[in-house]
């Protein structure tokens, strides 16, 4: 087998990534007992991440943390992929308990979604660190999947829609996780002024807009909305309903 040539970078053990996160790895027989342990390291990162953003984060960084140099960490962490997959396992922590919410699959599952809505709020970097692409996954973010498929197994749903619910409900979670991460009050405010101003003159080739902004659609903190729903809350009642009629169809 050729060796890796030079300029090019040596593929990924992902096994070695699974092992870490699992607590799987190969502990030392030899040598003094470790100072430190991939979790502590990884709640060092998220504390840092939560304060300064994922960008903010690097072995330097961590590392000064706990007054030890960054080659340290190594003995512990191979690199920076691995350090932010242990963030997301650290940050998510334990899915919610939910017996307290009855044995229906509605409440169940909307409990679920606020908690998960509480993580991103707590945690905007997940949105970056968590990319849709499939990535090594710890057993904090395996038992999520898993309660939110356990919730929707009694409606008689396929596997196949039960996870394609589950990926909406985490999809309305993330966009307005986006949201908040993006949401600038200055620049919303010059927004909201310069549309107002546009649709003043334009009033009649937008009706439907115009009236809608009237009507407080843009109103902060969804204080137009009809119902008095937050966009969270709104979103995925929606969602829930949509659902509640795939169960209700007959076949389905």
């Amino acid at each position: 087998m050729a060796g890796t040539r030079a300029g090019e970078k040596k593929a990924r053990d992902l096994r070695a990534g699974v092992a870490l996160l699992w607590g799987e790895q190969d502990q030392p027989t030899r040598g003094p007992k470790p100072s430190l342990t991939p979790h502590r390291i990884a709640e060092a990162a998220v504390e840092l991440a939560d304060a300064e953003g994922l960008d903010a984060v690097s072995m330097n960084k961590v590392a000064a943390a706990f007054g030890v140099s960054a080659m340290a960490l190594y003995r512990y962490v191979p690199g920076k992929t691995e350090l932010v997959e242990l963030m997301v396992e650290a940050a998510v922590k334990d899915a919610p308990a939910l017996a307290a919410e009855g044995s229906e699959w509605r409440p169940r599952l909307t409990a679920w979604a606020r908690s998960c809505w509480e993580v991103y709020r707590g945690h905007p970097w997940l949105l970056a660190a968590t990319a849709m692409r499939r990535q090594v996954m710890g057993p904090h973010q395996l038992a999520w999947l898993d309660a939110a498929l356990g919730i929707l197994e009694p409606t008689g749903l396929t596997a196949p829609q039960r996870h394609q619910i589950f990926l909406l409900v985490m999809g309305h979670v993330r966009s307005l996780a986006q949201q908040l991460a993006d949401f600038d009050e200055e620049h919303e405010r010059q927004w909201l002024a310069l549309t107002g101003e546009l649709l003043v003159r334009q009033a009649d080739r937008f009706p439907a807009l115009t009236r809608a902004v009237d009507a407080g659609v843009f109103a902060p903190d969804g204080e137009g909305a009809a119902d008095g729903d937050d966009p969270f809350e709104f979103g995925l009642s929606r969602i829930l309903d949509g659902v509640q009629a795939l169960i209700d169809r007959p076949g389905s």
